[in-house]
């Protein structure tokens, strides 16, 4: 029969292999979470520059550039017709946002995408793809690069905050048991 502390050693370090395997699992799915994301996200850019372009064939048709058509139709006095007039500016910025948003993530490097997915997150999108979310097995060098990282992560998060804390604890309470121990002994002589 194993000794206590024995038992104890290969529990932590099964929990240790266990750890790697659950960060290296959930990190791998970030490059596959960035891919869907940049999928909706492109969607959404496809829509809106079709959006715009109608407001500008609309424009074209009456021989206004579209900034012209937005500050007329800003200006008239019915407030439907002044709204529609914020919904095409709104339509502007909305497909320079999203461009913006698609090309720093698609030039970002493995180093930087999370934060630059982080600066330029679109939160319904996110939400939608987590909603929408398909694990996938990470085959490329990003996905190895991401697993390692949660491995690592992981582990940090194991030794400094349980093992390390719970180590510390129980040489403290080692320490004061023998000091006890010590004072019955010394009490008995």
């Amino acid at each position: 029969m194993q000794p206590v502390w024995m038992l104890g050693r290969t529990l932590e370090k099964f929990l240790d292999r266990v750890l790697c395997v659950v960060g290296a699992v959930i990190f791998s799915q970030l490059p596959e979470f960035f891919q869907q994301y940049l999928q909706r996200l492109g969607g959404h850019l496809d829509e809106a520059r079709r959006q715009l372009e109608q407001f500008r064939q609309t424009a074209a048709q009456s021989g206004l550039t579209l900034d012209r058509l937005i500050a007329d139709t800003k200006a008239q006095s019915e407030p439907a017709v002044a709204q529609l007039g914020q919904v095409m500016a709104n339509t502007v910025a909305r497909v320079d946002d999203l461009q913006a948003a698609e090309t720093a993530l698609r030039t970002a490097s493995i180093w930087s995408r999370p934060f630059v997915f982080v600066r330029h997150l679109d939160a319904p999108i996110a939400h939608a793809t987590w909603t929408a979310f398909r694990p996938g097995v990470p085959t490329t060098l990003e996905g190895m690069v991401y697993a390692g990282f949660g491995m690592l992560v992981f582990l940090a998060l194991y030794y400094g905050a349980v093992r390390y804390p719970a180590k510390r604890a129980w040489r403290r309470r080692t320490a004061r048991r023998n000091a006890r121990m010590g004072a019955v002994v010394d009490a008995a002589t």
